[in-house]
């Protein structure tokens, strides 16, 4: 695989590099020793898979609060999304920073998230699948969310939302009270 650090220190975009003969291919898309490189020391403890049928909806931006900060793994097995990810760590130089990349399951990208970001992405196509690897359960009470048109981030979502949840539409905007994680 091949391994590329984002703007964002910490998280990584994945591309697969499959081994393909006749009846196909096969690809990587864990390996211990490989993510130990990458300073990755936790288990993987959940996976999820998401199914989003409307081209142009958004789900996100989740994060769980701390000490329940969770690292993501995250990888489109159908249709494309454009992933984004927001540093939200106080400490960092690219605090309240985002950044965003396609994920499809024809170009074999994922992207490694490390604890203290918010995640989400909207549908580049209708019928879009990903697969999470989780390395914290997910615990009710701790998730938290920045609102997908956040003034002080302004993330530039590539396609006129068509949907989205009231929950995601909820998420609080950020004001002077927010220290980050």
């Amino acid at each position: 695989m091949i391994v590329n650090e984002t703007s964002l220190k910490g998280s990584y975009v994945l591309t697969l590099e499959p081994i393909e003969d006749e009846r196909g291919w096969f690809a990587r898309t864990y390996c211990k020793n490989d993510f130990l490189s990458l300073g990755h020391h936790k288990e993987w403890v959940q996976m999820n898979h998401s199914f989003t049928k409307q081209m142009g909806t958004i789900r996100g931006m989740h994060y769980q609060r701390p000490p329940y900060g969770e690292i993501k793994l995250v990888r489109c097995i159908a249709g494309s999304v454009y992933d984004v990810i927001i540093d939200l760590r106080s400490d960092s130089k690219t605090f309240l920073q985002y950044f965003g990349i396609e994920l499809s399951a024809s170009n074999k990208k994922m992207i490694y998230i490390p604890e203290g970001f918010a995640h989400g992405f909207q549908t580049l196509s209708n019928d879009a699948e990903l697969v999470y690897h989780h390395s914290q359960f997910y615990l009710p009470g701790v998730e938290a969310g920045v609102k997908y048109n956040e003034p002080a981030i302004k993330i530039k979502w590539p396609l006129e939302i068509t949907s989205i949840s009231d929950r995601d539409n909820s998420h609080p905007l950020i004001d002077a009270n927010f220290k980050g994680l």
